[in-house]
């Protein structure tokens, strides 16, 4: 059996941005444990697998260890892929997650795909000694959400200069932790962090904007933001809240095409 695989750049509009993910636009599902094994031999942070059923198409996410609740930039990759090779008369895919729910993806005129997905507002928590310790920096507020911790900085320089003990950092019982300020071009920056999901840190993080952006939105009073991933490789984002939904935009480049044997 052949199955194509696209590996996609996301939250970039050049090729080594962004963040990559592996797309797989499947007839029916493989087993859990294939899948699995596919998304460790691609041995990016995500490979998103994608099946239509009745009009819509279902859709999972898996890392080289997990399978996880939600993707932001695997999701906007296969949107990507989909608008691209397979509904190339639509300008809404709307998608389906046993583990989220409901996601629609627009294309917009600009050439920007735009994710629908729910909010997940954080929640101040008390300060947690052992993951500070494995930040390496204390933060002015600690926050938890459905998924993440979100750890609040001062400024861009010292979002960039963390350095975290990744092994303690492994030990601390969450899907990723987010450390954030405001940006020095654009309003707020961030990282995002994630060895107990296979993800010692991963390029660009569409779901932390879920958390991300009521918190920023609240503080600064704005309805438009913009954000940006300060990883190595780095992303752009565009983030707004509307009631219960964060609309988050980027662009996507096509890196590879290929096909796997199975």
């Amino acid at each position: 059996m052949k199955q194509t695989l696209y590996q996609i750049d996301a939250f970039t509009d050049s090729t080594f941005g962004g963040n990559p993910a592996a797309v797989c636009i499947l007839n029916e599902w493989l087993e859990d444990s294939l899948m699995q094994k596919i998304a460790l031999e691609n041995n990016l942070s995500e490979t998103a697998f994608a099946v239509k059923k009745n009009g819509l198409y279902e859709i999972r996410w898996f890392t080289p260890t997990v399978e996880i609740d939600l993707c932001g930039h695997a999701t906007l990759a296969t949107a990507f892929v989909l608008f691209r090779y397979f509904e190339t008369d639509k300008k809404i895919i709307e998608l389906i997650s046993h583990r989220s729910g409901t996601l629609k993806v627009t294309l917009e005129n600009t050439g920007k795909l735009t994710l629908d997905f729910p909010i997940d507002v954080p929640k101040i928590t008390d300060e947690n000694l052992a993951l500070n310790n494995a930040i390496g920096k204390t933060p002015k507020k600690s926050f938890k959400s459905t998924f993440d911790y979100m750890l609040v900085y001062d400024s861009q320089k010292e979002i960039e200069s963390i350095q975290p003990d990744l092994n303690a950092l492994s030990k601390i019982e969450t899907r990723g932790v987010i450390v954030t300020s405001p940006g020095k071009n654009v309003d707020f920056v961030s990282r995002y962090f994630a060895p107990a999901s296979g993800i010692d840190e991963d390029p660009v993080t569409g779901s932390a904007h879920c958390t991300l952006t009521p918190y920023w939105k609240e503080r600064l009073n704005k309805e438009n933001l913009t954000a940006k991933q300060v990883s190595k490789r780095g992303g752009e984002l565009s983030c707004k809240l509307k009631e219960d939904r964060v609309y988050i935009s980027g662009k996507c480049v096509l890196y590879m095409i290929g096909e796997i044997y199975l």
